[in-house]
């Protein structure tokens, strides 16, 4: 990663495929380089916290490492912002946004949540300043939503703007469309890991991205099952008897059998998508923690 000019780094991918993790070792790598780290969780739950093991953040930006902040993009929070933003004066917002009738209008609004969350992230990046009149944070980390959700979400400027030709929401979506299309500012990064659909989806991810013309940043492979067996190996393992080995080569050969998957599927990905690859290990539900995290992250450092 180039941390000193792209500060705006966004994570997606299919859900489950380890995109919280992903966002919480970017967070540490970005630290590890003198950073000031801001992680957005644009999210149905927060989970980077948890992971680096601090508490949930909720609504407003908290401490969460060193220096790492958090926080839980949600809408109702985000839309309460954003319209302060817009109206300035909070009697102003009380008379009209807190109104049960404008509520009930605005719940029908279409990609008003997307709008919101998308301002809320922009404001970080773009706007929200230090005590010198500096960008307060180094590097923003989003935490994006899943495939589907997440193509719709980077995709509701463009589509605000081919609806809208002009007023206030004009200007602000002409200003989340050009923070995300800068490629000296953003980079967008896939996550994945070896198996079917999840490769399916990155592919049809990554051909969105290209489409709607998104700076690229890399694809990471999560849960690689590593090489730990040559081919004579496991021949010499199938053909023993069972006896005590007998769970250890059960073992044995469903690593095997991640092993060939996992080598298919990073083939496949390098011949269909061209995006520098990061390979993360398979990790054993019992390793994982913040030790975990901090491994991934030394990948994430190294490669970037």
């Amino acid at each position: 990663m180039v941390w000193s000019s792209r500060r705006l780094h966004i994570v997606t991918g299919k859900g489950g495929v380890g995109k919280s993790t992903v966002t919480a070792a970017l967070a540490l790598a970005a630290q590890r380089e003198k950073k000031r780290v801001l992680v957005c969780e644009v999210t149905a739950k927060e989970r980077v916290a948890s992971l680096l093991g601090a508490p949930d953040c909720g609504p407003e930006v908290k401490r969460i490492d060193e220096s790492i902040w958090s926080v839980h993009v949600r809408p109702a929070e985000a839309m309460r912002e954003y319209a302060l933003m817009v109206v300035r004066f909070r009697a102003i917002y009380n008379a009209v946004f807190e109104n049960r009738l404008v509520r009930y209008f605005l719940r029908a609004v279409p990609s008003l949540p997307e709008i919101v969350e998308l301002g809320k992230v922009w404001w970080h990046v773009v706007k929200e300043q230090d005590e010198e009149g500096k960008p307060r944070w180094d590097a923003v980390i989003l935490d994006a939503p899943a495939t589907g959700h997440g193509i719709s979400f980077l995709r509701t400027p463009r589509t605000i703007l081919e609806l809208v030709s002009e007023g206030p929401m004009v200007r602000d979506m002409k200003r989340m469309q050009a923070m995300l299309t800068d490629p000296a500012l953003t980079a967008i990064h896939v996550v994945t890991m070896p198996e079917e659909m999840p490769v399916n989806e990155a592919v049809d991810l990554h051909q969105a991205i290209v489409e709607m013309q998104l700076p690229e940043g890399r694809l990471f492979l999560n849960h690689h099952f590593e090489r730990r067996f040559s081919a004579d190996e496991r021949q010499t393992l199938a053909s023993t008897d069972d006896g005590a080995l007998g769970p250890s080569r059960l073992a044995a050969r469903y690593w095997g059998e991640r092993q060939d998957l996992s080598a298919h599927y990073e083939a496949r990905l390098r011949r269909e998508i061209e995006l520098p690859m990061t390979l993360i290990p398979y990790l054993a539900a019992k390793e994982f923690g913040r030790a975990a995290v901090e491994r991934i992250a030394e990948i994430v450092g190294r490669e970037g």
